[in-house]
């Protein structure tokens, strides 16, 4: 994301400390049975933990494949109800759409966390915005974004490119829906390989 628009938003999330060999692996629009169970297949593969951005109607029908991403050790976080953008909603509607996700959200944790993890969708959100939503929850970024969800953007140059600006700390973007499923299957897999070779981790934020 360029500069200009990290200092318009500074309040965000938009990558970690890079103090070590450490990755940052977010899916969002989730959690959906055609992609997340792949997902978690692929993790477990290597001992990775992610963030799941969901959307709360996915996880009013999918509660199933929530939990059981929950007890994989992964953490769920809020991408609001419907999946709606920040530029074309009113500020009241918006913020009422992250309240009801995150009541679906609740009532899967153990117990409400303190300061929630949100993920505007599409990364579109206004700086008053995102100063509102401070309040209650991180809004949280990122420094990768793999494209997944383009289906004009071929597979192998989806995996050349999000391995080209990785770097320790990056938190990196990949979608568990069915319009990313083409380059997800085709890339996070090999993702996973090519820096495990190199002795990355991959946590959850």
């Amino acid at each position: 994301m360029p500069g200009p628009v990290r200092r318009l938003l500074p309040g965000c999330l938009w990558e970690m400390p890079a103090t070590t060999n450490t990755l940052y692996l977010t899916f969002d629009d989730g959690p959906i049975p055609d992609e997340t169970p792949f997902v978690l297949d692929q993790l477990a593969r290597y001992d990775a933990k992610g963030t799941f951005f969901c959307v709360g109607e996915n996880l009013v029908r999918h509660a199933d494949i929530a939990r059981q991403t929950l007890a994989a050790g992964h953490r769920l976080a809020n991408h609001t109800h419907r999946h709606i953008s920040g530029w074309s909603h009113s500020r009241p509607e918006f913020l009422a759409d992250v309240a009801r996700c995150q009541q679906e959200l609740n009532e899967l944790l153990p117990a409400p966390e303190a300061r929630p993890l949100l993920r505007p969708p599409f990364g579109r959100i206004t700086p008053p915005l995102a100063a509102a939503l401070a309040a209650t929850h991180q809004v949280v970024m990122w420094d990768v974004l793999t494209c997944d969800y383009d289906r004009a953007f071929p597979a192998a140059q989806c995996l050349s490119t999000a391995i080209k600006y990785t770097k320790p700390g990056s938190i990196i973007v990949f979608h568990d829906s069915l319009k990313a499923s083409r380059n997800l299957r085709y890339v996070l897999p090999r993702y996973l390989a090519h820096f495990a070779a190199r002795g990355f981790r991959f946590e959850a934020l």
